[in-house]
């Protein structure tokens, strides 16, 4: 068994923005070890994100746009996103900026899945599933995802499945993105859009979203592609699938573990990075990293902080409350969300660096009534719960 300062358990985004962050801060003298069963390498996902441009991921960018698009029924809303942009990012350049960094920390990899993690409160120890010790450290960030700890009062997901079409001759407008289009047929209880993303006029990701309760079927989800390549004039026999793309990502109030022990702290979804009301991840897993590069730098403990702020994680409980009791209609409540507020707001809030202030504006463009409805409901569920169970 060898011994370190650091270990990484799990080498996907959240550990590979991490070791960027440790190189980046200039980290040095400390011992890291990476666990994984697969080092990660090449495509197996996209990231989408919105922030300023001139951060260490422009260079690793696909594509990257000033205003997007949301349509609805009632038409196509353009928005510009000044200062902020909305990117594109691969990950293949992710995890070759990590491979990179790893090497210059001069990491360990250990390419072994990982079992138990044990901390006594000094060191910790991770072992294989078998129960043999792989590497034991005085800190370990565990990425690996994880079920709430406390089960929420609304348990959504957001599921999807994204095609990489390729054609022949033009057909993609490459400075264009939409980023919702509420024209896909909706589920009884959910949201459904889908989006485009072009990385050049003849190269683009078309994807069909849901948030729901739960996922679909294979069939379903290409079903519902061509449906809605159709509804975009696309002629599927003129263009190739080169990729495909499925996810499910927790959209739940339930509660993330993110530190369940001294010297254990979870990363991603674990936690407690996605976004309840949106599925969104990737920004704050970024700033979560960026803030375990600085401590470590620092010479202090590698803990990055909250992910969003309380009462952000409060407004959506709300919301998912309001759309899983069919308070509000998802698409309506969407749009209006966006034509009532400036783009660069609800994007902010949904990265979780709004202030108070902001929040208000927000809230007060929100239909009052139902989420009033959903606030006394989500109150009346929380108090039950405490009293029921006061030692959870």
């Amino acid at each position: 068994m060898i011994d370190v300062d650091l270990v990484l358990v799990g080498g996907g985004g959240a550990a590979s923005l991490v070791l960027a962050a440790m190189d980046r801060e200039g980290v040095s003298g400390l011992r890291v070890a990476v666990v994984d069963p697969v080092h990660k390498r090449g495509q197996d996902r996209t990231w989408a994100f919105w922030g300023e441009p001139g951060g260490f991921l422009d260079p690793l960018l696909s594509a990257a746009w000033d205003a997007v698009d949301v349509v609805t029924a009632d038409g196509r809303r353009t928005l510009a996103l000044h200062p902020l942009r909305y990117a594109m990012l691969r990950s293949a350049p992710l995890y070759e900026l990590a491979g990179a960094a790893e090497q210059r920390l001069g990491a360990v990899r250990i390419t072994a899945p990982a079992g138990a993690v044990e901390d006594d409160g000094e060191r910790v120890v991770v072992s294989g599933p078998d129960g043999e010790p792989l590497v034991r450290a005085g800190w370990v960030l565990d990425s690996r995802p994880r079920r709430p700890v406390r089960a929420g009062r609304t348990a959504w997901l957001q599921h999807f499945r994204g095609w990489w079409l390729e054609a022949d001759r033009p057909t993609f407008d490459a400075g264009s993105a939409v980023l919702m289009d509420f024209r896909t047929p909706q589920p009884r209880r959910g949201v459904a859009f889908g989006y485009v993303l072009p990385v050049s006029e003849r190269f683009a990701l078309v994807e069909y979203t849901e948030f729901s309760p739960a996922v679909l079927t294979g069939d379903a989800y290409d079903t519902a592609l061509r449906d809605y390549c159709a509804l975009l004039g696309l002629d599927l026999g003129a263009l190739v699938v080169r990729e495909v793309e499925d996810g499910v990502i927790p959209m739940t109030d339930g509660v993330f573990e993110a530190r369940p022990s001294p010297r254990v702290v979870r990363l991603g979804t674990a936690g407690g990075a996605t976004r309840p009301s949106t599925g969104f991840t990737f920004t704050a897993m970024a700033r979560q990293a960026g803030r375990i590069g600085r401590e470590l730098a620092a010479g202090r403990a590698p803990l990055p902080g909250p992910a969003y702020p309380a009462r952000h994680r409060w407004m959506d409980a709300v919301q998912l409350r309001a759309l899983d009791k069919g308070l509000v209609d998802g698409v309506a409540f969407f749009g209006r969300l966006f034509d009532r507020n400036p783009p660069e707001r609800v994007l902010r809030f949904l990265d979780g660096t709004t202030s108070w202030r902001e929040d208000l504006a927000l809230m007060s463009t929100s239909p009052l009534t139902p989420m009033m409805r959903a606030a006394v409901g989500d109150a009346f569920e929380r108090t039950t719960k405490a009293v029921e169970s006061p030692f959870t």
